[in-house]
């Protein structure tokens, strides 16, 4: 989301443009972070650490899922297989998604509203 893309830029003091990309389409986000071309991991994971862990964007917040946007206003959660965890440990309940959810939510109406803000 560009709020979280915008406290990351202050927090690191770097542009936007140098950690991410603006995405089309991929709502409700509207940046990807950049990986480094060596590891293609996130530019801001040292050494299996984020450096940005308190500010960690929505989207790392979810990981190993994604939350994908449907028709009719729907939402579905997916899964990379990347992730060494999936199929390992406990399963999540229907109520870790919907906390998931929920964060989703917060986040994506206060996006929205800072956004009718500046029009």
């Amino acid at each position: 989301m560009r709020t979280e893309a915008e406290q990351i830029a202050v927090a690191t003091f770097q542009l936007i443009s140098v950690f991410a990309v603006e995405v089309q389409d991929k709502a409700p986000y509207s940046y990807e972070m950049k990986k480094t071309a060596r590891e293609g991991k996130c530019v801001f994971l040292k050494e299996k650490f984020c450096t940005i862990y308190s500010l960690r964007p929505l989207i790392c917040r979810f990981y190993p899922f994604e939350l994908k946007m449907a028709g009719n206003r729907k939402h579905e959660f997916l899964y990379t297989s990347e992730c060494p965890g999936v199929g390992k440990g406990r399963l999540l309940r229907e109520r870790d998604f919907g906390r998931l959810f929920q964060l989703a939510h917060l986040k994506t109406n206060a996006e929205r509203r800072i956004n009718e803000k500046k029009c």
